[in-house]
């Protein structure tokens, strides 16, 4: 099995968060009812409300979580993966003993 690309799933995760943090940055400007901005100031450092600066600097923080999923989860896949691919497989015959 091939292992995964860490570049290629860091990039692909950082954005997916990026833009779901924005489409819920959307969803608080359209629904303040239901807003999430609370949320957001405890998980992402620094941000303060809505506003061009804060949006800027949670998109980037966002998109560096994304990232440090990638870090933890890439090289954990591949580790493993490497470790069940290299282990041989028993096989038991049907009514035997291996």
């Amino acid at each position: 099995m091939r292992p995964l690309n860490l570049t290629l799933i860091g990039l692909t995760l950082g954005l997916f968060s990026a833009i779901t943090f924005t489409l819920c940055i959307l969803w608080d400007l359209a629904l303040p009812a239901y807003s999430m901005l609370r949320v957001w100031e405890l998980v992402l450092p620094g941000f303060r409300g809505i506003s061009p600066a804060s949006f800027v600097l949670g998109l980037g923080e966002s998109f560096l979580y994304g990232v440090y999923a990638a870090l933890v989860f890439v090289p954990l896949y591949n580790w493993l993966s490497r470790r069940i691919d290299a282990s041989p497989a028993t096989i038991i015959p049907r009514g035997g003993q291996a």
